[in-house]
């Protein structure tokens, strides 16, 4: 199990505003399937899976906006693979909370 951040960025488009591009990037990850978890942040987005799913799906993701017209496309990708137990994204920040409590 991995979690993976990603962050695309399309350059090239005439246009400062990028949100039409992050709906149909969003369209992949819903389109993912059960075994991925995501979450849209305002800056970018959280993936949870197997990772070669996840590498799979963004290499999708990092196509969309090229197809929706951006001339070039500038995409972060961090990814955490831990496996020595499984972490997963909710388990993470229950870790967290569980500190801050106490």
């Amino acid at each position: 199990m991995a979690i993976a951040q990603v962050t695309i960025v399309p350059l090239g488009t005439g246009t400062t505003s990028v949100g039409d591009y992050v709906a149909a990037v969003y369209k992949v990850l819903e389109q993912a399937g059960e075994g991925v978890k995501y979450e849209l942040t305002p800056m970018s987005t959280i993936i949870e899976g197997e990772l070669d799913e996840l590498l799979a799906i963004v290499r999708r993701m990092h196509e969309v906006p090229f197809e929706n017209g951006a001339l070039r496309v500038s995409t972060t990708l961090t990814i955490d693979d831990r496996r020595d137990k499984v972490g997963t994204m909710e388990q993470k920040m229950r870790s967290v909370e569980s500190k801050l409590n106490g």
